[in-house]
């Protein structure tokens, strides 16, 4: 369920984020931005593996559950483990959607949708980003 705070769990200030992640990654992750569609190295990946969280290395999502969505993020009908992701109510934009981050160190991850496939119906729309694809 969503929560009404955005308030992130940041286990490091900004300055220390900044050293530690690329531009992108910062701006992503910490200032909660997006990359433009069709963009990120994980949009078209087929790659099996476990995507983890780039700022804490959180296991996140398993490519069993990655689809194309059309989006041109990379898109996921389920997340990897209850208590990995943790949803927030975001109004900007003048839109009302969900936010998901990580749960771990609170890293901006992307939205959450209930347009996707069976048999969640489910849409977790990610940025590649924030994202680091660990192959099988």
């Amino acid at each position: 369920m969503a929560s009404d705070d955005n308030n992130n769990n940041n286990n490091n200030n900004n300055e220390a984020w900044q050293d530690r992640l690329t531009p992108e990654q910062f701006a992503i992750c910490r200032l909660k931005g997006t990359e433009p569609p069709f963009s990120g190295q994980y949009a078209d990946c087929q790659t099996p593996g476990v995507y983890h969280c780039v700022c804490c290395g959180a296991a996140l999502f398993s490519s069993a559950t990655k689809y194309d969505s059309g989006s041109g993020w990379p898109s996921f009908w389920a997340f990897i483990a209850a208590g990995n992701i943790t949803e927030h109510i975001d109004a900007s934009h003048g839109m009302r959607r969900v936010e998901v981050t990580c749960s771990a160190c609170g890293s901006h991850l992307g939205h959450v949708f209930r347009d996707g496939p069976e048999p969640t119906g489910l849409r977790y729309c990610i940025n590649s980003a924030a994202l680091e694809l660990k192959p099988l």
